[in-house]
């Protein structure tokens, strides 16, 4: 039951006639889409296109919600399931990609990155746009977050991920640092009410004015990091003016900036121009509910991390990698140029374009994963890890590879004993649809299952 309030607001915010229509679609179910990798493509994919999302060349509306749990590709992180809506905010970023000179890698921020959806949009719009010539810091400031957004972002394998644990008033002291922020930031939750009831219930007028007002000391603190010219895209989930559109005209009016929307509304049929930005509303699009707005910065604005002081700690020591007897192997494991550090035991690749841009990001935040985790020296054998398999930058000449069945897959994820009575001894990675989706040493009369415990499938089939 929809609270008479919540009704006022949206009222205010879409105008009348277009809340009507609003009001009869939070009856009807919520809708189900994904995101393909664009650069991991399956013939098997195929399997799962519905309808083409209108602003996103990569989303896909379904029928029906298959169960993701069982499809191997899902695992593989050929696909994102991701709201139609959410995926709006990186059709706004790439009409401002072009913007930027070329020659140097673009340096983006995802403020509020957990789960890692627009995070993996990001990067497939970068990479598509900009090749390897970009840096992409998704950062979560819960801790228990944060560990799903780096499992997700090594799911889809792109190396030019930084995931950060930070407060957003860390990235104060990063002065000019970023040419553009996503800032996703939380709030009232209004378009979640066609997928959650208690959101329903627990919306008030009181969390509305909270989480405004949370919203503008997020956006205040994080402001500092944007480079003068540089773009930031503000979205929330929810529709009312107080989280949206009087936000962007405090952050126009208090920080310095103005409203793009040039080429925003292109292929976004059913999206409501709201005056700074742009609503997405369940009966007037297919997904749920999503505000985006874009702005241009120009100028460093009246606040600064000065409330807060400095805000810093000293970058992790790395080991070494010189005359490591590791490295012979390691620099035939990608198909770009990497730096190799030691994390522990383990051994990280980082594109070498970005050596010093991660090593700056080291010297403010707390970095809980970067570029690709290579795998640990066992003795004198190199044992690849799990997300080295999923890494878009692995060789297809590194490793000899078997393509298994779904059954055989599922297996494999489920973390079972496994037999390739045909396959090479050794290190074999295995493949599913042409996607390549994990290791095993195989023995001979059976293979060393190397997927990790935590990401195993534990679902009966």
């Amino acid at each position: 039951m929809l609270k008479d309030s919540f009704r006022k607001y949206l009222t205010e915010a879409i105008g009348s006639d277009n809340a009507l229509v609003a009001f009869s679609a939070f009856d009807t179910p919520a809708s189900v889409s994904v995101r393909l990798n664009p650069f991991k493509p399956s013939a098997l994919m195929e399997g799962l296109k519905g309808s083409q999302v209108e602003w996103s060349p990569y989303g896909f509306l379904l029928q029906e919600r298959p169960v993701f749990t069982l499809d191997p590709l899902f695992h593989a992180g050929a696909y994102y399931v991701q709201d139609s809506s959410s995926m709006f905010v990186a059709h706004v970023l790439r009409q401002y990609l072009q913007d930027f000179p070329s020659g140097r890698p673009l340096k983006v921020l995802d403020l509020c990155a957990a789960p890692g959806g627009k995070t993996t949009d990001a990067a497939a719009s970068l990479r598509e746009s900009r090749g390897d010539a970009f840096l992409l810091v998704a950062n979560e400031v819960m801790k228990q977050r944060c560990s799903v957004l780096s499992t997700n972002v090594a799911l889809w394998g792109d190396p030019n991920i930084v995931v950060t644990n930070d407060d957003p008033r860390a990235f104060a002291a990063m002065e000019g640092f970023f040419d553009i922020i996503i800032a996703d930031v939380p709030c009232s939750g209004e378009g979640m009410f066609r997928k959650d009831a208690q959101a329903v219930e627990q919306w008030s007028e009181d969390n509305v004015q909270m989480c405004a007002a949370r919203q503008k000391r997020i956006v205040a603190d994080v402001w500092n990091s944007l480079a003068e010219g540089g773009i930031f895209i503000y979205s929330t989930c929810t529709f009312n003016r107080y989280e949206n559109d009087l936000n962007a005209s405090w952050i126009v009016n208090e920080l310095g900036a103005e409203v793009l929307t040039s080429g925003v509304k292109d292929k976004a049929a059913g999206v409501i121009n709201t005056g700074s930005g742009y609503s997405l509303v369940p009966g007037h699009v297919p997904g749920e509910g999503q505000y985006c707005a874009a702005f241009r910065k120009t100028s460093a604005g009246s606040r600064t991390q000065d409330k807060y002081g400095s805000y810093s700690y000293s970058r992790p020591s790395r080991t070494p990698l010189k005359k490591d007897p590791a490295m012979a192997t390691l620099e035939n494991l990608f198909t770009c140029k990497m730096s190799f550090r030691q994390k522990g035991q383990t051994y990280i690749a980082v594109p070498m374009e970005l050596e010093g841009l991660v090593a700056q990001v080291e010297s403010y935040l707390h970095v809980m994963s970067e570029g690709c985790a290579a795998g640990v020296l066992k003795g004198r054998d190199f044992v690849p890890d799990a997300d080295l398999a999923l890494c878009i930058k692995l060789s297809p000449n590194a490793y000899e590879s078997v393509s298994v069945d779904r059954d055989t897959a599922l297996s494999f994820l489920k973390k079972e004993a496994i037999l390739l009575p045909d396959a090479p001894r050794g290190i074999v990675l295995l493949e599913y649809g042409s996607v390549p989706l994990g290791f095993v040493k195989n023995i001979g009369n059976r293979c060393n299952n190397l997927h990790p415990s935590a990401r195993r499938i534990r679902m009966e089939i």
